[in-house]
Order: structure tokens, then sequence, then C-alpha cells
């Protein structure tokens, strides 16, 4: 016998909760570290998992260029078993022509898990993922980068083993890299943070006040600067990162000229003879950081960009691996009944 069909849901369906990885936030610091040394689990062996994702679709949105976080993304997802939909800037339909609720109706009808750098912010993702009832990883927001603090993070314990008592110096533009950073370094003991950012262009104060309580728990301490004059010189870690927020633009012609001071070079490494280099990539040399310093013997930029896929490998592994085939329906608004229809 036929089974009979179900009569379609009316309406919208509602909300549900918000699940996947949009903030280091919201996760304790052990978590964090957890995902750190999965991510260096994963980079040493990209098989060293029992396929979780097997089965599973997952969509890679897109809406602003990415090259090391998009790959790293889509080689996750298939080699954890699962097939990558592409979307690329201009596939879907923008928030001026669709609500960004019902773009994640839509796509949390028939994907697993969905991964997202989007033209918008934190916020849209979020409403992505409680109207599409599917978890969604935040692959970058203006407000925070948060699978690049976990790949710093591992890439950190590989090139140094332990991190307490970690002293980091960030020059540059305080980003969503340098937020994820913060609060990444929040859980590791001892560690003493410094950022140097022009003025206007610090990290944000909500996100600093989160990562100064995390540290207080385990003796981290951070300190912000905005001038280039006076900064440590007794430093394991120089990280810089590109200026201004990729997709964002900039309205100031002026804008090289107040990040001029911060700029890292072989002078600026000289001074801190012990201290690595770390830089998350793209990079323009001669603006954030020289030539010679990016790709000389001191950075560890080019492991960093290849850590990625272990972190992307180890987000999906957790955020989405344990949804994706197991989670239950979206609620359904109450149905008419075909008879009723008559």
């Amino acid at each position: 016998m036929t089974p009979p069909t179900p009569a379609p849901a009316r309406g919208a369906p509602p909300p549900g909760p918000e699940t996947g990885l949009f903030s280091l936030v919201d996760l304790t610091v052990e978590d964090v570290a957890q995902l750190a040394e999965r991510a260096l689990e994963l980079h040493h062996d990209h098989a060293a998992h029992t396929r979780p994702l097997a089965g599973a679709a997952l969509g890679m949105l897109f809406a602003l260029p990415s090259t090391r976080t998009r790959t790293a993304f889509t080689v996750a997802a298939v080699r954890l078993g699962a097939v990558a939909v592409p979307y690329g800037p201009g596939d879907l339909h923008p928030p001026t022509e669709e609500a960004v609720e019902d773009t994640g109706r839509a796509l949390g009808s028939m994907l697993d898990g969905l991964v997202v750098r989007p033209a918008g912010s934190l916020d849209d993702l979020r409403r992505l993922s409680r109207h599409g009832h599917l978890p969604v990883v935040n692959a970058m927001t203006p407000e925070e980068h948060p699978t690049q603090g976990i790949s710093d993070l591992a890439t950190l314990r590989l090139t140094l083993g332990s991190l307490d008592g970690l002293r980091l110096l960030y020059v540059g533009e305080g980003n969503g890299t340098a937020t994820a950073l913060a609060l990444a370094l929040a859980g590791v003991p001892g560690c003493e943070a410094t950022f140097a950012c022009p003025p206007g262009h610090g990290l944000p104060d909500g996100f600093l006040v989160d990562a100064r309580k995390r540290a207080a728990r385990v003796g981290a301490t951070f300190s912000c600067r905005d001038s280039a004059r006076s900064l440590p010189a007794g430093v394991d870690v120089v990280y810089t990162s590109r200026r201004r927020t990729i997709g964002s633009g900039e309205s100031d012609a002026a804008w090289r000229e107040r990040f001029r001071p911060f700029h890292v070079d072989e002078e600026f490494m000289t001074r801190r003879p012990g201290a690595l280099l770390l830089h998350d990539l793209p990079a323009r040399r001669g603006d954030e950081v020289s030539g010679a310093v990016l790709d000389g013997p001191r950075s560890v930029a080019w492991t960093q960009a290849a850590m990625k896929l272990g972190g992307a490998m180890a987000v999906l592994e957790r955020f989405v691996g344990s949804q994706a085939l197991e989670a239950p329906a979206p609620p359904e608004t109450p149905a008419v009944s075909g008879a009723s229809d008559a």
C-alpha cells in the first residue's frame, strides 16, 4: 500500500534556535582550545576522522572574495564526506530582493549546513540559522573571523609548543581577525598581548571587554595602544594583517599615511630578534609588511595559511557533523488536510 502523502504545511515555519559557529564569545575557552588541538591533529593527518559528514550537502556562500577560507572549507567538506554546494557573489538574491529569513528557509529545506562570508553582518548569519533550522558557520564578518582565531591558535601551538606565558604584539587594524585573535588568546594562561592600532581603527570595545573578562580567569592580559611608539620588544610573535577589512572599502584616501608607522619591516623585526611573524593573508607587500619579512625565515604565514584546512575540518566536524544527518525536521505550521480543501 502506498503511504498517504503528508499534507503541505501552510504559512512560514517559526524560527528555531541558533546552531553553528558565530563568535568565539559563544564558546568557553576550553572549547576554543579543544578546537585548536583538533585542528592541529587534522593538519597532521587529513584522514584522522570517520567521515562524519558522509551524505551531507553543505552550502558555501561567499558573497565577498576569499582564497584561503573558501578553499579550506570546500576541501574540508569533501574530506569529511560531504558535497559542497558553492555560491559566489551575485549567485543568490541579495537582501534588497529577498529577506534573509526567506533565504534561510529555502536553503534550510535542502542543505544540511551553511558556511557563510556575508556582505552584511554577523546578525544575518544568526537569522539564517534560526529561520533555516540549520547550522551556520561564520567564515568572516566585519565583527569577527572566528575560524581564523582557531587556526591561529593551532599555528602557534605547532610552532611554539606550550603557549603558557605567550607574548604577542599585534600591529595594524583592529579588524575581525584581531577580534578573533584576542578571544582565542584569552584562554592562554599568562598570555601578554598588545594590540597597537591607529586611532579610530582599534578593536571594538564590546569584544575587548569580553576578551579581558575571559583572560582574567587564566591570568592573561591585554593592552591596547593607538601609537606605534615604545611598543614592547621582548615578544615571541608579531602579528599583522592587511589594512582595511576585506570588502569594507575606505573613503579616506589618507588611510595609508595613518597606517605607515605600523608597518612591519626588517628594522621593526630586528628590534624583536626572537619574534616570529604571523599574517592572516592576503598581504600587500609594502603596506602592512615588507616582502623581505613576509617571505623571510621568521615568517610562519604560509604554515598559518595551510592550517586553515585543519581548522575548517575541526569546525565542520564539531558544529555540523553532529547535526547534519540527525537534525529533526523544522517545525511546521498547522497543515490543512486535503479533505478540508475540497
